[in-house]
């Protein structure tokens, strides 16, 4: 198995490294990484919150798995332009992310819902 894992912090680093222990694992990609996870898979010079050369590197690269692990792509919908082209991604989808992505959004959502959580205000530009 080819797998590709999206971002660059210590959230990755362990994936990777984890992912690394599947004996199904033939390939380990990190894009874009940072030079402790080099040392454990190829890392992939990529913007991570552009989907489509996310996309198009994991065609190139015959990816049969991608892990995203930051917001910035899931929120970029990374997930669902995955899904749309047939190719198996691990994250929630860009109107999931949200809730991650927008605190206003998730505070609102809160509110909406009943679930309990701090009082806040949403302040404008001035």
């Amino acid at each position: 198995m080819r797998i590709l894992v999206i971002g660059s912090g210590g959230r990755e680093h362990a994936l990777v490294w984890k992912l690394r222990e599947s004996q199904a694992m033939e390939e380990i990609y990190c894009a874009p990484g940072n030079a402790g996870i080099g040392q454990e898979a190829e890392c992939l010079p990529v913007d991570a919150t552009n989907p489509e050369a996310i996309l198009e590197l994991a065609v190139e690269r015959q990816i049969d798995l991608t892990v995203v692990g930051p917001e910035a792509p899931l929120v970029a919908g990374v997930v669902d332009l995955f899904e749309k082209a047939g190719l198996v991604a691990i994250g929630p989808t860009k109107a999931a992310a949200r809730l991650e992505g927008s605190k206003v959004f998730s505070k609102q959502f809160m509110e909406r819902h009943r679930i309990p959580t701090a009082r806040f205000a949403v302040a404008g530009n001035f």
